[in-house]
């Protein structure tokens, strides 16, 4: 069988499926698939809590403040997963694909493609506690200049959370645009 014969067998059977449910499965495994962005986040605060730790023991006496650090860091580089969370809730409990006029493989492709946009989760999770973690260890090696380095560190963050910013438009975009169905 071709890949035409194969689409063919696929599109067949979901014009064959409730329209409602076809959007609800689909939602459910996007929700599932935008729930894998926490993997960037995780690594990254993973890192930031290794270099805070690896600087307290190298330097006790700034280990406050590069736990202040990692912390404040590691909290900011948690949005993209919150974002992946946000649309994962919305996919399953206030979904606005279910009750919308159009073909019903449009709109469940739409559910799963918000939740693939949130993938682009995984990079600033990860950059944003790579900035955390070097912050954390830059603080521990000079705790007089925490209020630069943090500073930095937050602009630094600031920029790498874009690409998670346009993954959260897309994604409601997706959700509640109707233009794919027009």
């Amino acid at each position: 069988m071709d890949v035409m014969g194969i689409l063919d067998l696929l599109i067949g059977w979901m014009e064959k499926v409730d329209k409602r449910a076809l959007i609800l499965g689909f939602s459910a495994i996007g929700a599932g698939i935008a729930m894998i962005a926490g993997i960037g986040p995780g690594v990254g605060q993973g890192f930031a809590a290794g270099k805070a730790a690896e600087s307290v023991g190298k330097n006790p006496k700034g280990g406050r403040q590069a736990t202040l650090v990692m912390l404040l860091g590691a909290a900011v580089a948690e949005t993209s997963g919150i974002f992946s969370l946000v649309i994962a809730i919305i996919m399953l409990f206030a979904n606005p694909l279910v009750t919308k006029e159009g073909v019903g493989i449009v709109l469940a492709a739409s559910a799963l493609g918000a939740g693939i946009s949130m993938l682009a989760g995984i990079g600033p999770g990860i950059g944003q506690g790579y900035a955390a973690g070097k912050s954390a260890e830059a603080v521990g090696k000079r705790p007089g200049l925490q209020s630069v380095i943090v500073r930095t560190m937050l602009l630094g963050q600031a920029v790498a959370q874009t690409t998670g910013i346009y993954a959260l438009v897309i994604a409601l975009l997706l959700l509640f645009s109707q233009i794919l169905t027009k």
